[in-house]
């Protein structure tokens, strides 16, 4: 397997006769200390071990050189980012928007989203908007912001305080649970939903289709109250 790659590649580390320098510190393929010795030596045995010197550590003096399988090292590093890309959660940014003079029921259906935002692990800039003579009572749009983020503290936390944006009065609510956690319990509950589903399928039916109404129905609500 011992080879030689040419070429210039800033972003991947210097391997077998690319290795510039007199001597390195070598390490063994199971991670082993070889000591200090001689370039030409570690080149070698790379070629014994039917394996590539490959420079882990350019500014160490000498230089550290690990045997390595260096094509197999390049692969698995691929999938673990590859993998680590998948597992990565983003955080999104919901929207609620407000009147400052907001109903009693429209205040419960907003405050109902917020909830299933946090939940979800997602952060959520709560926007009052204040029209006409409204905007002369900016502490109106400060005492509904104030108790929306009391009355769901439990879930989430106030990341950006209120203030002033123009005519309106922005205050971002950020999750209490990282979105991976979220994903996570997510998954659980459904895996859940299914194994009860198999173990009870008439009730299971009727359970979603209860769940159904319940989660379908506030999505009809007007985004502004």
């Amino acid at each position: 397997m011992w080879c030689y790659r040419g070429g210039s590649i800033s972003a991947e580390p210097r391997i077998n006769d690319r290795i510039r320098v007199p001597e390195v510190r070598l390490v063994g393929p199971s991670g082993e200390q070889v000591g200090i010795v001689p370039l030409a030596k570690a080149l070698e045995l790379a070629q014994e071990y039917d394996l590539d010197l490959v420079e882990v550590a350019a500014n160490a003096r000498p230089p550290v050189c690990k045997l390595m399988d260096y094509g197999k090292f390049k692969y698995e590093s691929a999938m673990k980012a590859r993998e680590a890309r998948k597992n990565q959660a983003h955080t999104v940014i919901k929207e609620m928007k407000l009147r400052p003079k907001i109903d009693p029921h429209d205040y419960d259906t907003k405050k109902g989203h917020v909830v299933r935002f946090l939940k979800q692990g997602d952060k959520v800039k709560i926007t009052i908007m204040f029209r006409g003579r409204e905007q002369s009572r900016p502490e109106l749009g400060y005492r509904l912001l104030q108790r929306l983020a009391e009355d769901v503290q439990d879930l989430g936390f106030v990341e950006s305080n209120p203030k002033q944006d123009g005519r309106n009065m922005i205050m971002v609510l950020g999750p209490h649970k990282k979105k991976t956690e979220a994903m996570a319990e997510a998954r659980q509950a459904q895996e859940a939903r299914k194994a009860e589903a198999k173990a009870n399928p008439g009730k299971s039916q009727n359970a979603a289709e209860i769940e159904h109404v319940e989660v379908e129905a506030p999505a009809e609500e007007p985004a502004e109250a």
